[in-house]
Parts: C-alpha cells; structure tokens; sequence
C-alpha cells in the first residue's frame, strides 16, 4: 500500500499550494491513502469547516488536528459529525470528534490512522502511549486492517522517537507533526515501522516556522506582546512523507516529500 501524509498546513500560503498539488502527487505517486494535518490551516491558529472540505475534494481521506484544535470554534460541530477529521487521541473522554478512525479503501483495504499528541513542553493530557497501547488492541496491522499510520504531535524529538520504538512492528508509521521543520532521519525501525520525527510544515519558509518575520523577531527581542502574529505568504514548500507497505502492512519504504517554496526538492521515485 502507499500512503502520503502531509505536515502541518500554515496559512492561506500552505493550504492553498496542497490543495493545488495534491490531485496531481496522488496520481504521480499512486497513492492508497492520503492525510492531511491542517491545525494552522486558517490564518496559522485552527482549522475552518469549508477548509476542511476543499482539503477533502482535493484527495485527502483524513485530516488532523492538534493542539490548535479548537482554535476555530465552529470546528467543533463540524468533527462531530465527521468522522475523516481528527483530533488528538489522547484528549480528555467526552471531548466531540474522534482521534482515530478506519478507512476502507475502493478494493476494500482498511487503514487505521489515529493522531496523538505528545506531553514534553506541551499541555498536560492523557498519556498518549497507553492511548495508542488501547487503541492497538482492537486493531491488528495485517489482520483486521492492512495498514495503520500514526500522527504524533509533538514538541520533544526524544519523544517522538520513543513514542515510535514503542509501538515498532505494530503499525505502518510514526510520522511527527507541530514543530514545523522537517527533520531528515526518515528510516524503517528494526520490527518495521517506518518514522519520521518531523514532517516539516507546508507554508512559506521564508518565516519564523511559518509566520512574518518581523513580530515574530520583535517578541524575542523585547519579550513583550506585539502585534499578533500572521501567517507568511510567500511560495510555501510542500513538506511530507511517502510510505509504502507490504501485504501484511509493514513499512518498506519511507521517503520525503518537499516541493515548491524554498527548500531543497526531495520526491519519491
């Protein structure tokens, strides 16, 4: 099977250049599955309900979320009752929307995909490892789904890596999300887990991960509030990863993806 998994969309810059790319890299690569994660889609804070449809008539089957999720009030209706957008698995019970969900594919695969998030310099939640151990038991890579793909939001790299080890041999991936700077340790684990520990954002990397410049500088500088920070503008980079499985759902393959924008192009062949 072969997956495409996008990092953290930014701004009007981002989101406009996967919705853009994204019919044509689902053909060229000859995508099974394709997720998003957009929790800085609109104006770098949150997600909006219409951005969430166009990212899906684009090609994507799932979208995830983060520790932005509700940054856009009106998204939380919406995941109620759309069970393709994600939010972090780990958050309290009784929080509306899902953070994991199973696809069925046209010729009938199923892929799992779940995000969680991550808990070194980040809100206090639900551990996500015991999260993801729960979750594990009631889906079984090569048994009663075909592949299974994990969004790990995160700040802490030692994390990601650990969050990834621990759960080696048991699913397709661990890709990381929330940093915004892809990382270039793409690799298949000794039980075959491929892992990624950043995808990298998609936006405009002539920034600050994304946002202007100048406020961004300033905040450091004076360490005071200035003006509120907006999402760069500029050509963005397409960041993500392309993953490919075998019959029984363990990585073979894991490559980047960065198109477009700044940063050195990297594709698939």
């Amino acid at each position: 099977m072969r997956l495409l998994i996008f990092g953290d969309l930014v701004g009007r810059s981002g989101r406009d250049a996967v919705i853009a790319a994204l019919p044509g890299l689902r053909a060229q690569l000859g995508a099974d599955f394709v997720a998003v994660n957009a929790e800085n889609a609109s104006h770098g804070f949150g997600l909006a309900p219409e951005m969430a449809e166009a990212l899906f008539a684009a090609g994507a089957d799932v979208v995830t979320l983060g520790n932005h999720a509700w940054d856009r009030r009106e998204i939380i209706p919406y995941i109620a009752r759309e069970p393709r957008l994600l939010r972090p698995l780990n958050f309290p019970p009784g929080t509306p929307g899902a953070g994991a969900a199973v696809i069925t594919l046209p010729d009938h695969r199923k892929v799992l995909i779940a995000q969680a998030m991550g808990r070194l310099f980040m809100e206090a939640l639900d551990d996500p490892f015991r999260a993801v151990e729960e979750l594990l038991t009631r889906h079984k890579l090569g048994i009663t789904v075909q592949a299974a793909l994990i969004d790990f939001h995160a700040e802490a790299t030692s994390e990601k890596m650990a969050f990834a080890h621990a759960f080696d041999g048991r699913v397709s991936a661990v890709v990381g999300t929330h940093t915004h700077v892809p990382t270039a340790d793409h690799q298949i684990l000794p039980g075959g887990t491929g892992f990624c520990a950043d995808l990298g954002m998609c936006g405009d990397y002539d920034s600050v991960i994304g946002m202007t410049k100048e406020p961004s500088v300033t905040r450091f500088f004076r360490k005071m509030p200035g003006e509120r920070l907006a999402p760069a503008e500029g050509p963005a980079t397409i960041c993500g990863a392309f993953i490919e499985t075998d019959d029984k759902g363990i990585a073979i393959r894991i490559e980047p993806i960065r198109a477009g924008g700044r940063l050195l192009p990297a594709m698939p062949r």
